[in-house]
């Protein structure tokens, strides 16, 4: 992961007795030079840091008052983000003959006097809390800290925790090392924070956070953490263990039949990553990944829409709280091919300088990396890759080489299967007997076997059922919405002698039943015909379950009207909005059969 941002606490980590350590200062200007942002995140009172620490202009910015205010010395901007200390609370502090030093948001304290402290806080009810820090004690409003404060300012920066690294060495600090990609605490700092810290600085003063922030600033890159964190969960073992991978930045394999469950697999990472705040870029071959859409700062490109250019999609990435969904599924085949091997250096190019996004997914990989100049399109120095395929075989040895993490979620092809076995070798104690190997052809629906190249797989074929998603799924979306089934099985309206009407996408199904009502189509609702067309059609049996739900409230007689709830859940399930509806295509291309009247429901060929 690309480093951006150093984030340090002052006293106690940069600083002794209130003097800024000098070999800090000159590897906190190294840092600077080599493009790197330094911010300072204390629990000090602003005007407290510029007398001891003098002109600020050495750091970037200043997160100050325990993440209450930022501060940048380059401009002169302060903001508070809190609201303002209460004069309430500083009489009820002086009537008690407590010291105290205001801030804009903070109150100031010796820790001694913390039970006095909270006798007057829960005098007043306010909304405050008390943060302690060695000998001092902070009085400040809730929900303020170190990672709220530096999670604001890097907001205005344009900058992401997953770039950041972070030092601190007391209890206040356990926010701001939590919140970054790699946090560490100085060995001579507080237990507690060393043993939930991602790593320990050794040594036992400031000068070993100068080293570090050498070391780190010349590699550019974020430690990887010595404790595994942040996790994406994939499922539970048959044991019932929970079975996840440590967020490391490797390359990830997911390799399989079709139909075996890799989006679903590849979709649940994404999920997970987009949770714990990454920024990722979807390159969806057939419109299996939109429903990410459902989760916060993802946006689809492309779709029924031209798919973006590279410059347009680079201004899209530029964002870190920003996810992207490229939809190619309308693009032709050949056009596809085309598209991706323009972006992929683009996004090569972007993750250089900015270090986004964090990871990219690439769908049906063996259509787009199947020959020799295909190894350049990737940037693997950077890693990050989810590579989706059922034939890996295909793919560059480079990238083979280069992945860390492998699941199969069923391979019945044995070439494919020799295939993943070599680039595994022998892992793991005594490796895996070579007649284990077929197992990856037995791997049920649900299931997914980790290879032993990945590290939680223990050097086994390590074997789990798959955990549920977030968002809904539905495989080949697009191809259900818009791509045309035959006659054979499309569905026929007929209502009240009426030329029938044919429904050959589910775009064209729901047009029709938005147009009509439950008593025109009683019929077919009593007999369960469109829960059946779903289900024997697009073998979405999850939606047709849906359905069978309205067409029995109906037959009950519980329900008069359920077409719009049937209408509804066929939109939120392949996102089917209003504006969508409303363009006109949807009604122009029902066609009008000529088959004869009366014909109900699907054709009899397609059930």
């Amino acid at each position: 992961m690309k480093l951006k941002v150093i984030a340090l606490d002052y006293d106690g980590t940069i600083a002794q007795r209130d003097a800024l350590d000098p070999a800090v200062r000159d590897a906190i200007a190294r840092a600077r030079t080599r493009g790197l942002t330094v911010l300072l995140v204390t629990g000090r009172i602003l005007s407290q840091l510029r007398r001891v620490a003098g002109d600020l202009h050495f750091v970037d910015g200043v997160v100050a008052e325990n993440g209450a205010v930022v501060h940048f010395p380059g401009s002169d901007f302060t903001s508070a983000l809190a609201p303002p200390v209460a004069p309430a609370l500083l009489e009820a502090l002086g009537r008690r003959g407590i010291p105290f030093t205001p801030g804009q948001c903070l109150v100031d304290c010796a820790s001694a006097d913390a039970p006095r402290i909270l006798e007057a806080v829960r005098e007043l009810e306010l909304p405050l809390v008390l943060a302690f820090n060695r000998s001092r004690v902070m009085v400040l409003p809730q929900g303020v800290s170190k990672a709220t404060g530096l999670h604001v300012t890097l907001d205005m920066l344009r900058l992401s925790p997953r770039n950041a690294v972070g030092v601190g060495d007391a209890e206040n600090d356990h926010a701001l090392l939590q919140l970054v990609e790699s946090g560490a605490a100085v060995e001579w700092g507080s237990p507690a924070l060393l043993a939930a810290a991602d790593a320990t600085i050794r040594g036992s003063s400031p000068a070993a956070v100068a080293e570090y922030v050498r070391s780190v600033a010349a590699t550019g890159r974020v430690p990887v953490p010595e404790k595994a964190r942040r996790r994406l969960r994939l499922g539970h073992t048959e044991d019932g263990l929970e079975f996840s991978l440590a967020v490391r930045g490797r390359n990830i394999l997911i390799a399989g039949d079709a139909r075996s469950g890799k989006s679903w697999m590849a979709g649940l990472l994404c999920e997970q990553l987009i949770l714990h705040g990454y920024s990722v870029c979807v390159l969806d071959a057939e419109g299996d990944y939109r429903s990410l859409e459902a989760l916060p700062g993802v946006t689809v490109m492309g779709a029924e829409d031209p798919p973006p250019s590279p410059r347009d999609l680079i201004r899209a990435l530029r964002y870190p709280d920003r996810s992207v969904v490229i939809d190619l599924a309308h693009v032709p085949h050949d056009e596809k091919i085309e598209y991706i091997r323009s972006v992929l250096p683009a996004i090569n190019i972007l993750r250089r300088h900015t270090g986004l996004p964090h990871r990219i997914l690439l769908d049906e990989a063996h259509y787009f990396l199947h020959d020799a100049a295909a190894g350049h399109l990737l940037d693997l120095d950077r890693n990050g890759y989810i590579v989706v395929t059922y034939c890996a075989s295909r793919l560059p040895a480079e990238l083979l080489d280069a992945t860390e993490v492998m699941i199969v979620t069923c391979e019945s092809n044995p070439a494919e299967i020799d295939a993943l076995c070599a680039r595994c070798g022998a892992c793991g104690p005594g490796g895996v007997a070579p007649a284990d190997w077929s197992r990856l052809g037995r791997i049920a629906t649900g299931q997914a076997v980790a290879l032993p190249i990945t590290d939680e797989a223990g050097g086994e074929l390590k074997l789990f059922n798959i955990g549920q998603r977030l968002t809904t799924h539905v495989r080949h979306r697009q191809k259900y919405v818009d791509v045309p089934v035959t006659d054979a099985r499309s569905f026929q309206f007929a209502v009240n002698g009426g030329p029938p009407r044919r429904a050959r996408t589910l775009r064209q199904f729901v047009d029709v039943l938005e147009h009509g009502s439950s008593a025109a189509f009683a019929a077919y609702l009593h007999r369960g015909d469109f829960s059946r067309w779903i289900a024997d059609v697009f073998g979405d049996h999850a939606l047709a379950q849906d359905l069978r739900v309205f067409e029995g409230w109906f037959g009950r007689g519980t329900e008069k009207d359920v077409l719009p709830g049937i209408v509804n859940a066929i939109r939120s399930r392949y996102d089917l909005t209003d504006d969508e509806l409303s363009s006109g295509t949807a009604l122009a291309g029902i066609e009008r059969s000529k088959a004869a009247p009366g014909t109900p429901g699907h054709n009899k060929e397609a059930a």
